[in-house]
C-alpha cells in the first residue's frame, strides 16, 4: 500500500521520539517516514535509537542519534546540539511525539528565522499539568482519537479545539488480511513449541508487563470458565519483560493459586502476532485504565477475530464503532464470563473494516504537513 505522488514542494519533516525501541508511537514514526519518502519528500527522525531504526533506514528516512527523552539533566546539556542540528537540517516542519522531546524542540527553535512549523501528537492520556501542557503548544495538535479529544478539552480548558486534528492510527489490512488462516507449518510449528495451548478455545491478551493491562482478569476469566465447564486456554502474549521478572511470578502464582497451570502460557513479544490472533478464539483488551487507542482492536477485527474488552478509553470508542458485541463494563468480572461464554459459543459476524487502514493516517499526516506549510 503505498501514497506515492510528485510534490508541488519538497517538504523536509524531522520527527522527534525518545527512542526506537517498540511502542505505537514508535510505529507511527516509522509510518509517517514511509509515507513522506514515498511522496516524494525528506524524512529525519532525531531519537536515542534501538531496533526499529535498521527498517526506518531501510525505507529511506534519515535517523539521527541523539537523546531527546531521557529524563535527566543530561538531556538539558543536549539542547545546544539540537539546535544546532534543526539549524543545518532547515526543516519545513518539526513534529514532536513525546512531552520531553517536544520541550526540548519548542526550546531549540526559539530564535530560528524562518521558524519550522512545530506540530505535536497526543498518543496517550497524559496527566494534565504544566509539564504535559507542552504538547498543547503545536500549530496543530494531532490526537489519535475522539477520547484524547474529549481528555484535553476536559482538563484544558484554554485550548484552542481549532488547532486540534483527529488523526487515528491505522493498520495495514495486507498485513491482517481479513479472514487469514496460518499454514500449517507455522501452526505445527507454534503448538509444538506450547503444547500447553492446545485442545481447547484460545484467548489471546497481547500487553506488556505492567498491571495496567488487565492480565490478573484475563488469569482471573480462564479460572471461572473453567468452573463453569468451559475448558479455554489463555496467551499472555508480551508480558515476560526485562525487569518485569517478580511481575510475571505475581501472575504466575494466581494462575497456580487458581489451579489452571495447564491452561496458560506467557511469553515475551513475538514477530507473528497476525497468525495468533488468527489462531485465537478471542482477543482481550482488559486494561484496567483507559488508553488512548485500541490498535489490537483494529488487528483482530481487520482478521475477522472478535475481540472481548472493557468500554473505556480509545478500546470502548472503537468496539462502540466497530463491534458492539465486545464491550464489557469496565471491572465487571461477572459480566466479563457472561460474554466471554457468550462469543465463544456464537460470536457475531464481523464485517471486513473499511476504517482505521494505514494508508488513510498516512494521507492525513502528509495532508497536515502541507497545509501548515502553506
Amino acid at each position: 500500500m503505498s501514497v506515492a505522488a510528485t510534490p508541488a514542494r519538497v517538504l523536509t519533516v524531522v520527527q522527534l521520539i525518545p527512542a526506537l525501541r517498540a511502542g505505537g508511537a514508535e510505529r507511527s514514526v516509522l509510518e509517517v517516514g514511509r509515507a513522506l519518502v514515498q511522496a516524494g519528500h525528506r524524512s529525519v527522525v532525531i531519537s536515542a535509537g534501538g531496533r526499529m531504526v535498521e527498517q526506518l533506514q531501510a525505507e529511506g528516512s534519515e535517523h539521527i542519534v541523539l537523546d531527546v527523552g531521557q529524563k535527566s539533566l543530561l538531556t538539558l546539556g543536549r539542547l545546544s546540539k539540537l539546535r544546532r542540528l534543526l539549524r543545518e537540517l532547515k526543516p519545513d516542519v518539526v513534529h514532536v511525539r513525546s512531552r520531553l522531546p517536544a520541550w526540548m524542540g519548542w526550546w531549540a527553535l526559539k530564535g530560528m528565522s524562518p521558524r519550522p512549523h512545530f506540530i505535536t501528537t497526543v498518543h496517550g492520556l497524559n496527566s494534565p499539568g504544566r509539564y504535559s501542557a507542552i504538547m498543547l503548544r503545536g500549530e496543530r495538535v494531532v490526537v489519535v482519537s475522539q477520547t484524547v479529544r474529549d481528555y484535553l478539552i476536559s482538563h484544558y480548558r484554554n485550548l484552542d479545539t481549532a488547532r486540534i486534528r483527529i488523526i487515528p492510527r491505522g493498520i495495514d489490512p495486507e498485513a491482517f488480511p481479513y479472514g487469514h488462516r496460518p499454514d500449517e507449518a507455522w501452526q505445527k510449528a507454534f503448538f509444538a513449541e506450547f503444547p500447553k495451548l492446545t485442545g481447547a478455545p484460545l484467548l489471546t491478551l497481547p500487553g506488556r508487563g505492567t498491571r495496567l493491562k488487565g492480565h490478573r482478569d484475563a488469569i482471573e476469566l480462564v479460572a471461572e470458565l473453567k468452573q463453569r465447564g468451559i475448558e479455554t486456554r489463555l496467551l499472555l502474549l508480551g508480558v515476560i519483560e526485562p525487569g518485569r521478572e517478580a511481575y510475571v511470578r505475581e501472575l504466575m502464582d494466581l494462575v497456580h493459586a487458581r489451579d489452571i497451570d495447564s491452561q496458560v502460557v506467557m511469553t515475551s513479544a513475538r514477530d507473528d502476532i497476525r497468525d495468533i490472533y488468527a489462531t485465537s478464539a478471542l482477543i482481550l483488551q482488559l486494561s484496567n485504565k483507559p488508553e488512548a487507542f485500541g490498535r489490537t482492536v483494529v488487528e483482530a477485527l481487520s482478521l475477522c477475530r472478535p475481540v472481548l474488552g472493557y468500554a473505556h478509553g480509545g478500546v470502548g470508542e472503537l468496539l462502540a464503532e466497530l463491534y458492539p458485541a465486545g464491550r464489557v463494563p469496565p471491572g465487571d468480572h461477572e459480566r466479563l464470563v457472561e460474554r466471554a461464554a457468550e462469543l465463544l459459543r456464537v460470536a457475531p459476524p464481523i464485517p471486513p473494516l473499511q476504517r482505521y487502514r494505514l494508508i488513510d493516517m498516512q494521507h492525513a499526516a502528509l495532508a497536515l504537513y502541507e497545509e501548515v506549510s502553506g
